[in-house]
């Protein structure tokens, strides 16, 4: 007796209830310092469906992918140029068959919020007398950020470059350029057109002008899965979340083009 109720109460332990499939590990994503309102919005929509929650890490498509190099945990990378994903690539960085340019933006010129004035950016313009005696003009490094380079592209097509070249604010990604005209500290500033209108970032700033898209490269932002996330599948379903049609109505209520479109 004793022997068939031991019996029964293995029998019964076998089929209780058992524990939940662990959940995937949480994946962190290297995005580029513009992209820094999406990723939030984004964060807890990747997590509402069911994923851990996301790790963002944001600063200069540069720097983040010189930290991938040295061996930092990403398992997404988010650039704000292809020259950044090209070098990451030339390294095997990346997953070379995941890499999608998702987004596209615009390069705008923005001064503290309060005044009137617009500023027509063509060949001509009078950039000393713009910036005053000691005024300089905010951009992010172009020796190492994105939006730096092609403000450097912009001012250099318009014949601008000699005079403002010695004159810049050199930050170290285009949110702290942003920060500096937001501040007061520079009467000008080059950033992303998407920076001067998010809502957690351009308050204090007003875009007075916006550079032709001919004056610089195509703005484009390339994502790959990182060399060490290549074949998880939960790294493949972000990046695809990330690019996707899912996230598509964040990009574009943000001031993001879509490739696609």
């Amino acid at each position: 007796m004793r022997k068939i109720l031991l019996a029964l109460l293995l029998l019964a332990g076998l089929a209780g209830p058992r524990p939940a499939a662990a959940q995937a590990p949480p994946l962190t994503v290297f995005a580029a310092a513009s992209l820094a309102d999406g990723m939030r919005a984004l964060a807890p929509l990747w997590a509402a469906a069911g994923h851990a929650p996301l790790r963002v890490s944001l600063a200069a498509s540069s720097t983040l992918a010189r930290q991938i190099e040295q061996g930092a945990p990403a398992d997404v990378f988010a650039s704000a140029d292809e020259a950044w994903m090209d070098w990451a690539a030339a390294r095997d960085l990346i997953d070379p068959a995941t890499r999608r340019t998702a987004l596209g933006n615009s390069l705008v010129l923005v001064a503290p919020a309060g005044g009137t004035r617009q500023v027509t950016l063509a060949e001509g313009l009078d950039w000393a007398a713009l910036l005053g005696p000691r005024g300089r003009l905010a951009v992010g490094d172009p020796a190492h950020v994105p939006a730096g380079r092609y403000a450097q592209q912009a001012l250099t097509a318009l014949g601008a470059w000699p005079v403002v070249e010695p004159r810049l604010a050199r930050a170290e990604n285009v949110r702290a350029a942003l920060l500096l005209v937001e501040r007061g500290e520079t009467p000008f500033g080059v950033v992303y057109a998407t920076d001067a209108y998010a809502t957690d970032a351009g308050a204090g700033v007003r875009v007075v002008g916006t550079f032709p898209a001919s004056s610089h490269t195509p703005i484009t932002y390339p994502f790959a899965v990182t060399r060490r996330a290549a074949g998880n599948p939960e790294a493949l379903a972000l990046a695809a979340f990330l690019t996707g049609e899912q996230a598509a109505p964040v990009w574009r209520r943000l001031g993001f083009t879509l490739a696609q479109e």
